[in-house]
């Protein structure tokens, strides 16, 4: 009984903070930071969170591209719950080694800035991105507010 009881509640602590590995999480608690005029040291970064539907938050792990003042982040074709949390409300907050910045999404609308994020995606991950058509596939811009 009481190993169930810690499972149970180790379960809930772990659902109710961010993300862990695919298991999407609740929101990310730190204190924010300026955002950074340029990203370029997210490049030795893998994976970032990223935090969407600010009045019940909910996080994801992210690979990440940055491109200057702004990081782009893919979800191929999937219309996953984080892609339709941002079509509804654009603000999202992300956290890169620990630090938390909120920033604003847009979707991606000119195929050459996909094929941009594409030839960087393939330099950092060694892959390209499933699904390069820019009106199936899901690519958000993260800029500051």
């Amino acid at each position: 009984m009481t190993y169930r009881m810690l499972a149970l509640t180790l379960g809930f602590l772990l659902l109710a903070c961010g993300p862990i590995l695919v298991v999407p999480g609740g929101g990310l608690d730190r204190t924010t930071s300026a955002v950074p005029t340029d990203w370029g040291w997210t490049n030795d970064i893998s994976t970032i969170q990223l935090e969407t539907r600010p009045a019940d938050p909910y996080s994801v792990n992210l690979w990440v591209i940055a491109q200057g003042d702004s990081l782009l982040v893919h979800a191929g074709e999937n219309r996953a719950a984080w892609v339709e949390h941002i079509e509804a409300d654009a603000a999202v907050r992300v956290q890169v080694e620990g630090k938390i910045f909120e920033l604003a999404a847009t979707r991606v609308a000119a195929q050459s800035e996909f094929d941009a994020f594409s030839d960087a995606y393939e330099e950092k991950y060694s892959v390209r991105p499933r699904h390069e058509d820019v009106r199936s596939a899901y690519l958000f811009r993260l800029k500051a507010r």
